[in-house]
């Protein structure tokens, strides 16, 4: 768009725009004649995908903001009549999270669905984001609605779309919505119900301590306390605490750090409430500390995810996504039998498959989001007859419940606990338990380096990054042979054999596989502007070694792989 085009679109925005807060901004822009931050607003639009839409708050397409979330519920509850049977009668699940602009949004959602002839199954306050997942299976609602940027920094919003059977959307229903969205015009065109008459007209409908009781009854029943423990927990200023403390609370003694205890989309004690980010958990090790805990867990915003550390020595120790997921998958299938599914991501580590393998269990491997591990594992464990068991993804997300189809920081905060608390009842810690799966399956260890890159200039950079690396693939790293080339765009592994399909649907994604069984992966964050570099390597143990030196040396091959790679690929980053 030129300067005139940028400024016609955005004097029409402003002129159906719902919230006052917006067209103050719009009105600023105009007459500071900001052109940059215009074309940011308004030369594009959120793309609506299979996480939804997210997005820094403020007005304009490219924005997050009433009239998008608006126009977005519009065509959601279009689609669902058109394609989910008895949708309106089912209703939408309609929940939202502590965030700046999180209810209004989710006001309007209801407004607009009731605008559809949609029942709007609205909590009274804010909840996390399995909650939401788990009453529309459980209410045999048509689909759900979350409002929330889960662990985004504080200017961000986003809106999550689960479907009837109460996992998160994928192809073809994110097209479907795109494209119902793209057909709506002016915001008019979009019909809004007030919440009094669509009460009157049942077409609204309050949910809260039922179903709140209900979820957390059944995430009880998963497990029993052996030997009490003193946990340290914290919310990181969002809506779990509430919910994370009540299952924890039979356990023994458990922490709330009290700065961080209540919902605040400010998120003040904090720069980035993502506890996978350096800083973002010192308050809760503080805590933990101070009162000698067993066990310091801590939940994002939005109560999805559920990061954990352990004492170890003088000092605390955080536990890695993989770490913990190798601790409770290693958990369910000690103590389950029969047909059973478990599942990860490719950028997760191969330990899972591996420990699958060992005690019969069918894995999948999935493409990277949860929408894709809770979909393709349900398919298999239907195709199979057997339980899907478990699922996870590094970055922090554990399904471990049959009634939640995500990832549940709740639950999985809960199953944590319970193995803690067994393994001290036999004298033993987690770091112990750890030490047992290592010592049975080989020691797998990973890291992560990502790259942040905000804004269209940053969207630019990403994409010239995962092309360079498509363009001059690696063919060395460092001392170590590239031996396997992954596109997961185009669905191929090429090696020395030749081609293959991988098998999955397309992704941004690039892997490389070594001479000896390293691999690293590329792909563009599908929720923050970044791109993310992951990093595996499977440490050998020498015969009677000790753990310690088996760990210091795994440490040494993997740092050198992550060097290694970041050397190159500084030489295809523009803006290294």
């Amino acid at each position: 768009m030129n300067a005139e085009e940028l400024r016609g679109a955005a004097r029409r925005w402003m002129a159906e725009d719902p919230d006052g807060e917006t067209r103050a901004e719009l009105e600023a822009l105009l007459a500071s004649g900001d052109l940059a931050a215009l074309e940011d607003s308004f030369g594009s639009a959120l793309a609506f995908g299979t996480a939804g839409l997210r997005g820094v708050m403020g007005a304009g397409p490219n924005r997050m903001n009433r009239a998008v979330v608006l126009r977005t519920t519009a065509a959601v509850a279009r689609h669902l009549k058109a394609t989910v049977p008895d949708a309106a009668l089912r209703g939408v699940v309609v929940g939202y999270d502590g965030r700046r602009g999180s209810r209004v949004f989710s006001e309007d959602v209801a407004r607009a669905l009731a605008g559809e002839g949609v029942r709007a199954r609205v909590f009274a306050r804010d909840v996390p984001t399995p909650l939401v997942a788990f009453a529309v299976k459980r209410l045999g609602a048509a689909a759900g609605v979350m409002v929330t940027a889960s662990h985004n920094p504080p200017e961000y919003n986003g809106y999550k779309v689960y479907w009837d059977q109460g996992a998160q959307i994928v192809p073809p229903v994110d097209a479907g919505i795109a494209a119902v969205i793209a057909s709506i015009g002016a915001l008019s065109e979009v019909a809004l119900v007030e919440e009094p008459e669509a009460r009157a007209r049942g077409l609204y409908e309050s949910l809260g301590e039922a179903v709140e009781s209900d979820y957390l009854d059944l995430v009880r029943q998963t497990c029993a306390p052996s030997a009490p423990l003193t946990i340290a927990y914290t919310a990181l200023h969002g809506v779990g605490d509430r919910f994370t403390t009540a299952v924890l609370l039979p356990y023994g003694d458990v922490y709330s750090v009290p700065e961080q205890a209540q919902p605040d989309g400010r998120f003040p004690t904090v720069r980035f409430p993502n506890p996978e980010e350096p800083g973002a958990m010192d308050l809760l090790l503080s805590l933990a500390a101070s009162k000698n805990a067993d066990l310091a867990i801590a939940n994002d915003p939005d109560a999805d995810r559920m990061a954990a550390a352990v004492p170890y020595g003088d000092r605390w120790r955080p536990l890695t996504g993989n770490e913990v997921g190798a601790l409770l998958g290693d958990h369910l299938l000690r103590r389950t039998a029969g047909p059973r599914v478990v599942a990860t991501t490719i950028v997760s580590s191969p330990l899972l498959g591996v420990m699958a393998a060992a005690y019969g269990a069918q894995y999948v491997e999935t493409l990277t989001g949860f929408k894709w591990i809770a979909h393709t594992a349900i398919e298999a464990a239907a195709a199979a007859g057997a339980l899907f068991l478990f699922g996870y993804e590094e970055a922090l997300g554990y399904a471990v419940t049959p009634w939640v189809r995500d990832k549940d920081g709740v639950s999985a905060a809960l199953l944590l606990a319970s193995l803690a608390s067994e393994l001290k009842a036999q004298g033993t810690t987690l770091l112990d338990r750890l030490e047992e799966i290592y010592a049975t399956h080989g020691l797998f260890v990973s890291a992560q380096h990502n790259v942040v890159a905000p804004g269209a200039a940053g969207q630019q950079r990403i994409a010239d990054i995962m092309a360079a690396f498509r363009a001059r693939p690696l063919e060395t790293l460092g001392k170590r042979r590239v031996v396997a080339w992954s596109d997961f765009a185009a669905g191929t592994r090429r090696d020395a054999s030749g081609e293959r399909s991988l098998g999955l649907p397309p992704s941004d994604v690039l892997r490389m596989e070594l001479d000896d069984g390293a691999r690293v992966m590329l792909r563009p964050s599908g929720t923050e502007p970044k791109i993310k570099y992951y990093f595996d390597h499977r440490e050998p143990r020498v015969p009677g070694e000790p753990a310690e030196a088996q760990a210091a040396r795994a440490a040494v091959h993997l740092a050198a792989l992550r060097e290694d790679f970041l050397a190159a690929a500084a030489t295809r980053d523009p803006g290294a």
